[in-house]
């Protein structure tokens, strides 16, 4: 991968009455992460995260988790993508584009991103109830549709994640987190090949 000119990094703090939350990000890290969100199941998801997609990423946050671990989910995942789009500054040299498939013992998804300023999510394919089960007993199903639809609105992206096959929900949720990691470590990546923005528009 080709080095930036510029550290492509991110740094921001978010208070609201129902959160509080301190991200900070590097796109080209290596995976190394340390979070705390009061969510166990999100940590956990957030470090796959972040070592499947190569970057670097300290989350401090904490919120109104005795009502719900909604809102403490939603606005990481806000202040992610806000990170995300921050960080990739105005998207010179970037691959754009990035497609995988990741399996999860029984669990299979895929994801699909498009660096492409245009926040767009489809994500299909999990199976009927799965959005009323609590993974890890706090995490509602539910609650990985949403972190996608806020990462993608916040950080510019088009979104496509699709859950092939499955049976665990832990399975099935982690699949969905590192799928959309991988193709996220793609459509990030510096193209030595790129000349200035990948878009015939001029502006991503």
């Amino acid at each position: 991968m080709t080095a930036p000119a510029t550290p492509r990094t991110a740094s921001i703090t978010r208070e609201t009455s129902e959160s509080r939350v301190e991200l900070e990000l590097d796109l080209d890290g290596r995976g190394v992460s340390d979070i705390s969100t009061s969510v166990p199941f999100f940590d956990h998801m957030l470090t796959a995260f972040a070592k499947h997609s190569l970057t670097d990423l300290r989350v401090r946050a904490t919120g109104d988790t005795h009502i719900d671990a909604h809102h403490t989910v939603e606005d990481t995942s806000i202040v992610l993508g806000q990170a995300i789009r921050q960080a990739l500054g105005d998207k010179s040299g970037i691959a754009r584009y990035g497609d995988a498939l990741v399996p999860l013992d029984e669990a299979l998804a895929q994801a699909v991103v498009d660096i492409s300023g245009r926040p767009y999510l489809v994500h299909t394919g999990e199976p009927a109830g799965f959005e009323h089960h609590l993974i890890g007993g706090h995490f509602t199903g539910s609650l990985v549709r949403h972190s996608f639809e806020a990462i993608s609105i916040h950080g510019g992206l088009t979104v496509h994640v699709r859950v092939v096959g499955g049976r665990d929900p832990h399975h099935i949720a982690e699949a969905e987190y590192k799928a959309f990691a991988r193709a996220f470590r793609q459509a990030k990546a510096l193209d030595p090949f790129v000349d200035g923005i990948p878009s015939t528009k001029g502006a991503l």
